[in-house]
């Protein structure tokens, strides 16, 4: 069985990426600061799962953390980079320790991580990097520029590993959702929801098992040829 491990996966898209990829019979190994309530009741239920507690913030460790992951599952066959941090503000007014704890979770984390668990892959002459971006990558966002900024280094960062990597057979890509019906946009209602939906030629917004099925195709082998793009799940929304 196939390894796979997915960052910020106890909850709200990443833990929907992780309950689609177990089901297709992938060994899904979910990493976050702790397990969520939900996490922990789909976990006791599911036999190719398994939570490992770790801080992406803390960089300094990732490489032992790296190590770690692979003497306990073996070599892994994917990596799907989805924690983030989503802190909103205006940059003249963001505090610095703000943004550079945006940048070191969102940028330095999942390019050390890739950078350590890329190696077993390597060896193996296989594997599977999967990035999750965001519309606000390429499209901005009103007090999310440091967040905007992090996307759109991510999705610079996938094009130029994919070329480094795919002679080795593996894949690199990166899956930008725009809006979802998540806890995000809970708070959304009225005209600002209506107006967002209307953006979309579908008339709604994607959901966060929209996206997972993105994933979940991109780490098939149904995806072997397809490395170094960006795929947008928007409903539509910035076309």
């Amino acid at each position: 069985m196939s390894s796979v491990l997915v960052t910020g996966g106890t909850r709200g898209l990443g833990l929907a990426i992780s309950k689609r990829l177990a089901a297709s019979g992938y060994n899904v190994i979910v990493v976050g600061r702790k397990c969520s309530p939900d996490c922990e009741k789909w976990l006791a239920e599911t036999e190719n799962a398994s939570f490992e507690a770790f801080d992406l913030a803390d960089t300094k460790s990732i490489h032992e953390f790296s190590q770690r992951i692979t003497r306990k599952y073996g070599r892994l066959y994917g990596l799907v980079n989805n924690a983030a941090l989503g802190l909103d503000g205006v940059l003249a007014t963001m505090h610095e320790t703000d943004i550079s704890k945006v940048l070191r979770v969102n940028v330095e984390a999942p390019i050390l991580l890739t950078k350590y668990l890329l190696r077993p892959m390597l060896i193996n002459r296989k594997g599977r990097v999967i990035n999750i971006s965001s519309i606000i990558g390429s499209t901005g966002f009103k007090g999310l520029a440091v967040y905007g900024a992090t996307k759109a280094a991510m999705n610079g960062f996938t094009k130029s590993l994919s070329r480094e990597v795919g002679k080795a057979g593996i894949t690199v890509n990166s899956v930008a959702p725009g809006y979802m019906a998540t806890d995000m946009t809970e708070g959304l209602e009225g005209e600002k929801l209506q107006s967002i939906k209307r953006r979309s030629p579908l008339g709604q917004l994607a959901h966060v098992d929209d996206v997972a099925g993105m994933v979940n195709y991109l780490m098939s082998d149904e995806a072997k040829m397809i490395t170094g793009t960006v795929m947008t799940v928007d409903a539509g929304s910035t076309a």
